[in-house]
C-alpha cells in the first residue's frame, strides 16, 4: 500500500465526486488531505480550492492533487496558476 499523500478539493458542484473520490483513495491506502469545500450547499469559489490543492504540492506536503469543480476546467486553470504545478482536464 502507498502511503503518497493526495491533497484533494472541489468547489459546491464538485463536492459528491470528491468525496467520492476521497473515500476511494483512502480505501487504496492514501494519504488524503481534503482541501474543501465541506458542503455542496454554500456556493463557494473554485479558485481557492484549486489554489489550496496547487500549495500543499508546491510545499512538498502532497505528492499529487485532485481538484473538482462543475465543469473541471476553471479549477485546473486555478491549480495551473501555480507554477510548480501542473494540472490537466480529465473526463474519465
Amino acid at each position: 500500500m502507498s502511503r503518497d499523500v493526495i491533497a484533494i478539493g472541489s468547489d459546491h458542484a464538485g463536492y459528491a465526486l470528491k468525496s467520492l473520490l476521497a473515500a476511494g483513495l483512502v480505501a487504496d491506502g492514501y494519504a488524503v488531505v481534503d482541501c474543501g469545500t465541506d458542503n455542496e450547499t454554500a456556493s463557494v469559489d473554485y479558485p481557492d480550492f484549486g489554489a489550496a490543492v496547487a500549495q500543499l504540492i508546491a510545499d512538498g506536503q502532497a505528492r499529487f492533487g485532485v481538484v473538482v469543480c462543475g465543469s473541471g476546467i476553471g479549477i485546473s486553470i486555478a491549480a495551473n496558476r501555480n507554477p510548480a504545478v501542473r494540472a490537466a482536464l480529465c473526463t474519465s
